[in-house]
Parts: C-alpha cells; sequence; structure tokens
C-alpha cells in the first residue's frame, strides 16, 4: 500500500456562539457526544484510522478541558510512530496574545510549529464533525489528481444551501467554482447538479436537484498551502480562501455520499445524539476495527431496577430506578431516582459521582435527578443536580428563554453544567 507523509490539523477553536449555552462551560470540541466520547474523539479517531497519526489541535476558547481530555486518552508507545500536540495561539514578543481569528488564521499562525513535519500533505478537519470516512482514500485522490487543494464534499438538497458553502464541479471532479451559503435561485441554479453525476458516483438519481456542499475537510499540498496563506490574508477558508485556491491552482473534489454531520447549533447536538437511538443510519459506533476512540473509565455496566427501557443507551457506570426511558442518551455516571419519567433527551452523564471535594459531603450532594421528576425533549449537562417532583417539559411550547442555569434553545431545554434545580421546579 502507497506510502503517504500526511500531517493532520484539527481546527478546535471556535466559540460555538449558535451552541450556546451548551458551550458555556465547554468549547465545542470538548462537548460530550453519545454519553461517553468528547466529539473531537471523532476526528481524531478517523484520522488514526487512516493512518495519519501526526496530527495537531489548534484551541482557543476554553481550551483547558479539551487538552486535559487529550492527554488523558491519547497515548503513542515508542515504538508506534505518532504524537498530538496542542497547540493554542502564543504570545508576541510584546507579551500579547495572538488570537486565532478564524480557520485559515489559525493555520497561518501555526505555520512555524507545522512545517517543522515533515509531511508532503496536510489534512484539515474540523474539531465537532461526526462521520467515519476513510481519509487515506481523500488524500490519495489528491495525489492522483495531483491536485494543489482538495474539498471533501456531500450531496444535500438544494433548500439546504444557505447552510453550506457550494461547490461546482465538472466530469473529471476538478471544482470550478464556489459560493459560500448561496440565498438567490438563480445562485443557486448555477450549481444544481447534473443529472449524470450520480450514475457516475453510481448512485441512484433524487427526484429533485441537489448541490454539493463543502464539509470543511480539506487536503493541501505543503508547498500550495504554504503559498495561499501568503497570498491571501484573509480569516476563513470557506468564506474567503477557497475562491483564491481555484484562481491559483487545481482543486479536486472529493465526494462522499456517508452519514456526516456538522454540530453547528442546540438542535443540530440534539438530532445527532439522539439519532444514535433508532436504527436509521448515523455514524457508525460498533465497529470494532475502527472504534472511535475516547479516555478509558474502567466502570462498571449500568445497573437498572424496576424501570421500562424503550430505544435509549445508558452508559457505563449509571444508576437508574426509573419509572421510564423513552429514547433517550444517559451519559456515564448518571443516576435518576424512582418514579421519573425521561422522554427525547440527552444526560451529558458527570465526572464524578459527587463533587471531589468535602469528602463527608451527604448523600443528597451527589450529581443526580431525583424522585418522581418528568423530563422532555432536554439536555441535561454534567454534574448536574436536580432535585425531587422537578417537571421540565416546557409547556408553553417556548423556542427561547434565559433563566438561571436553565435555557430553552429551538425548543429544547438546557440544564448547563454544575446547576442545582431545588425540589418542585418547574418550567
Amino acid at each position: 500500500m502507497e506510502d503517504l507523509n500526511v500531517a493532520t490539523v484539527i481546527l478546535a477553536g471556535g466559540k460555538g456562539e449558535r451552541l450556546y449555552p451548551l458551550t458555556h462551560h465547554h468549547c465545542k470540541p470538548a462537548i460530550s457526544y453519545a454519553g461517553r466520547y468528547r466529539l473531537i474523539d471523532v476526528p481524531i479517531s478517523n484520522s488514526i484510522h487512516s493512518r495519519f497519526s501526526k496530527i495537531f489541535v489548534l484551541a482557543q476558547y476554553l481550551s483547558g478541558e479539551l487538552q486535559h481530555h487529550i492527554s488523558q486518552t491519547y497515548h503513542f508507545g515508542m515504538f508506534q510512530n505518532g504524537s498530538i500536540d496542542f497547540l493554542t495561539p502564543q504570545e508576541t514578543e510584546r507579551g500579547e496574545k495572538e488570537w486565532f481569528s478564524g480557520t485559515a488564521d489559525a493555520v497561518r499562525k501555526s505555520l512555524p510549529t507545522l512545517l517543522k513535519a515533515e509531511a508532503d500533505y496536510f489534512l484539515i478537519l474540523s474539531g465537532d464533525q461526526l462521520y467515519n470516512i476513510d481519509l487515506r482514500k481523500m488524500v490519495e485522490l489528491a495525489k492522483e489528481r495531483n491536485a494543489d487543494m482538495t474539498i471533501a464534499a456531500i450531496p444535500v438538497h438544494h433548500t439546504l444551501s444557505e447552510r453550506y458553502g457550494i461547490l461546482q464541479v465538472d466530469e473529471h471532479g476538478f471544482v470550478q467554482g464556489f459560493s459560500e451559503k448561496p440565498k438567490t435561485d438563480e445562485e443557486k441554479s448555477s450549481f444544481h447538479l447534473p443529472h449524470d453525476f450520480f450514475h457516475r458516483e453510481k448512485k441512484e438519481p433524487p427526484s429533485e436537484p441537489h448541490l454539493l456542499a463543502s464539509m470543511g475537510i480539506y487536503v493541501f499540498k505543503r508547498d500550495a498551502l504554504i503559498s495561499l496563506l501568503r497570498q491571501d490574508k484573509r480569516e476563513d477558508f470557506g468564506k474567503h480562501l477557497i475562491n483564491t485556491a481555484l484562481k491559483s491552482g487545481k482543486t479536486a473534489a472529493f465526494i462522499y455520499h456517508g452519514y456526516w454531520e456538522d454540530i453547528g447549533t442546540v438542535e443540530s447536538y440534539y438530532e445527532a445524539n439522539l439519532l444514535l437511538t433508532s436504527k436509521e443510519n448515523g455514524i457508525n459506533l460498533y465497529d470494532e476495527e475502527k472504534p472511535i476512540y475516547t479516555r478509558p473509565t474502567y466502570l462498571p455496566g449500568p445497573k437498572i431496577s424496576d424501570s421500562k427501557i424503550l430505544n435509549s443507551i445508558i452508559c457505563d457506570g449509571s444508576r437508574i430506578d426509573a419509572a421510564e426511558i423513552e429514547r433517550c442518551v444517559i451519559g456515564m455516571r448518571s443516576q435518576v431516582g424512582h418514579g421519573t419519567i425521561l422522554k427525547n433527551s440527552i444526560l451529558l452523564g458527570n465526572h464524578f459521582y459527587m463533587p471531589p471535594t468535602k469528602q463527608d459531603r451527604p448523600i443528597e450532594h451527589r450529581f443526580s435527578i431525583g424522585e418522581n421528576c418528568t423530563i422532555e425533549r432536554a439536555i441535561v449537562d454534567e454534574n448536574v443536580k436536580i432535585g425531587n417532583n422537578v417537571s421540565l417539559t416546557n409547556p408553553l411550547t417556548l423556542q427561547h428563554f434565559d433563566g438561571d442555569g436553565v435555557f430553552i434553545r429551538d425548543g429544547i431545554i438546557i440544564v448547563t453544567a454544575g446547576t442545582v434545580l431545588q425540589d418542585h421546579f418547574t418550567l
């Protein structure tokens, strides 16, 4: 098999404002996923499975938790090539921080360190996307096409164009045009995929027009990346540099037809988690040969007593006495009391069963959901204490609400990390 000299760069510095309040206490790539992983585990695992083990993580906002997770999770032995370097904004000679102001700007300011890697290609990934992709095939295509830049792309329905950067690709698979989130029908029509595109891809053509969306995953030749970042000093690959790259070199498209989700909003995060409880196609977490890696916990299996469980995931170390749990993801070390009903909800779990200080702390201070609670369409963040007879059901069907540790976004209730809700609290 052909040897490819590749360094992976994972962009993990975004503040994630559209994911607020989940990002009030976490950077986006450090948010829990599927009850036991962090979002950052997905791109790292995909890179390792593609045999690209020289990895740089570029972080900025609330980076301490993310750095701790990576340092505790990923270890390469002395007989196994690989490393993960964690890069954050550096101080200037004047003692000022050079903050990253966009995806391209983060790579540009990290170049002195990145270029120490003896890599012919740089694979650039996002720290908050979900997929199972053989990234090696993407780099092989880049080499085969002799492309200066290669963009991973996925067909999307034409009505979703305002969410993505849209590519125009010729019959040879080279990118001829790019538009960042086109809005008008005239713009969209010029980017519609030809009918024979899906036949060439050996896929059944859809009944309605589709567009080809950039996935925010790029492969650059080493010299092409250096030249592009020096030629165009603007901040973002998608908003700015892709069109510059189209004018200055060959850009190929790597077409992907599997599951992919960009976690950009509370609703997309919520739906991506609950998709795991259904039989629909989502990210594959059950591949023994290519698992999603995360920090080992050595927890016991969940203990479930007198509970009705439907279409749910219950993670290690949980103790469940609930009356009913339906279509939920229950994270590690979750504790749910007698008589409680949970539906269409996500519990992110806990780092500890109780706060790690004051060992004489009474049992009621354990992180848990109490007895006889009703919680529906909610996300409960880490290390939360919910009392007895609490109701979180949003009976007024509010779309937006800001409270003390309790919020509503997109009609979804969010209890932020470390919140304590007293008995009989109602929202």
